[in-house]
């Protein structure tokens, strides 16, 4: 009976690859179809280097699929497509947005004309073999246990170290630049101190979680156990006083605080973070110039354009953004038709939100944060799926870092909150961004394929 179970569970599994494959398929046929819409909209004709995209695209895609077929086969089939349909999609924003950007700079011989969607490409192929290693190297994704302090070593120092390099252009110190070559560390240090946040609550959940005082109605936490979070929400506000890194500080801290409740089940550890993350940000938002710019221009976006403004209001960005939303109504002007590149510099980072809102409307925005979400939700599911605490506070911590760092940019975008300057998971130009936001794709595979090997294979 087991063997003829496990059997069972194994034909299951391979459905489920196959279930992957075709949804695969559909990702690289729909972009596909949007790098020919913009391309209509742009230029009347057909892109130059279609099939040779199309296909370069369709087998990054098989390796990564064959790679899951292979060593996690018992993983959710709609991650890997997920993934691919995002970043394929920020490809074909990219690819628009550089005709645009190269027409409109031509005359002025600024860096603006350069052509970000080359780089970005090879930076999915670089991206897409660093997961496919990683879903091969690692047997479980519990041999990340073994080395989570070591790896809270290096998120910190990695964490730090812009600190010491010159800031970057736009304000925030969160580019480490060696020579020629650059790249933002905060994004890998969300994946290793996750790792290690896991670890650490796995260890300490039931200290952290004993009863202590009864207050309004909340159980609140024994002082000595309030030290952890102390000290995170301290690290957060030195990154966001020392690196101006709003976005990165509210992910850090908001991360750990979600663990910290997953791991405990206690409210009270919402309310207390809620209150510092909130208490130290409008503390820092006043004091430090920069962050309080950010602020101003959430604030007051139109007042730009008065004849007389705040000079913390350094850039029209935040009013442009809204001017581009708003003009993309319910189903947008269409790919390649709008004008999202009057944004400037940052119409192909955080702002390429913008573009979804103008060409293709409320439906487009709609359409992408359910991508979003569903990736969110899949990560979930696996976490419940899970049987081992670690596994179970990992793939929830990922998953909250995806949804928080969404959370940022989006409602930094659309005027729900200051702007951070974080990059669209998947969608902006970013090497760093990219390639971080792949190995947390391998993660959750992986972790996914160990949730579903428990449900469709049982023991021996």
């Amino acid at each position: 009976m087991p063997s003829t179970a496990r059997g069972e569970g194994r034909r299951r599994a391979t459905r489920l690859r196959n279930v992957e494959l075709l949804l695969l398929l559909l990702a690289v046929v729909v972009c596909l179809a949007g790098h020919v819409d913009a391309a209509l909209g742009l230029t009347g004709h057909l892109p130059p280097g279609l099939a040779a995209h199309g296909a370069g695209l369709g087998l990054l895609a098989l390796a990564a699929h064959l790679a899951v077929r292979r060593f996690a086969p018992y993983a959710d089939p709609l991650i890997l497509p997920l993934a691919v349909l995002l970043t394929g999609f920020g490809l074909v924003l990219l690819d628009r947005l550089d005709f645009s950007y190269r027409l409109a700079h031509a005359t002025k011989g600024d860096w603006q004309k350069i052509p970000t969607a080359p780089a970005q490409l090879t930076w999915v192929v670089i991206s897409v073999v660093a997961a496919v290693v990683l879903i091969a190297a690692v047997r479980h994704h519990r041999v990340f246990q073994r080395y989570v302090y070591l790896l809270m070593t290096g998120a910190l120092i990695l964490l730090a170290a812009p600190a010491f390099f010159p800031g970057d252009t736009f304000g925030a110190k969160r580019w480490i630049r060696l020579g020629g070559l650059s790249f933002q560390p905060d994004e890998f240090v969300k994946v290793a101190i996750t790792i290690f946040f896991a670890g650490y609550l796995m260890a300490y959940r039931d200290v952290l979680a004993l009863a202590g005082r009864r207050f309004w109605g909340l159980t609140l936490p024994r002082g000595r156990h309030v030290g952890p979070v102390l000290t995170i929400w301290v690290v957060s506000l030195l990154v966001l006083v020392v690196e101006r890194d709003l976005g990165t500080s509210l992910i850090f801290f908001g991360v750990f605080v979600v663990m910290l409740y997953t791991a405990t089940e206690r409210t009270s550890w919402m309310v207390i973070g809620l209150l510092m993350a909130v208490g130290g940000a409008a503390v820092v938002g006043t004091l430090e110039p920069h962050v309080h710019g950010r602020v101003e221009a959430w604030l007051h976006p139109l007042d730009y354009y008065l004849p007389v403004h705040s000079p913390a209001l350094i850039s029209d960005q935040p009013a442009q953004a809204l001017f581009s939303l708003g003009t993309g109504g319910l189903t947008g002007t269409g790919l390649g038709i709008g004008h999202p590149w009057e944004i400037g510099f940052a119409g192909r980072s955080d702002f390429i939100f913008t573009t979804v809102g103008e060409e293709l409307g409320l439906t487009g925005v709609t359409a992408v944060l359910l991508l979003y979400a569903l990736l969110v939700q899949r990560g979930l599911r696996t976490a419940v799926g899970l049987t081992d605490p670690f596994g179970k506070l990992l793939a929830t911590g990922l998953s909250a870092a995806l949804a928080l760092q969404v959370f940022v940019v989006v409602g930094g975008v659309s005027g729900l909150i200051p702007l951070t300057g974080k990059a669209l998971p998947f969608l902006a130009a970013g090497g760093s961004s990219l390639l971080a936001n792949w190995l947390m794709t391998a993660l959750l595979v992986k972790l996914s394929d160990s949730a579903g090997r428990t449900a469709l294979e049982p023991s021996p």
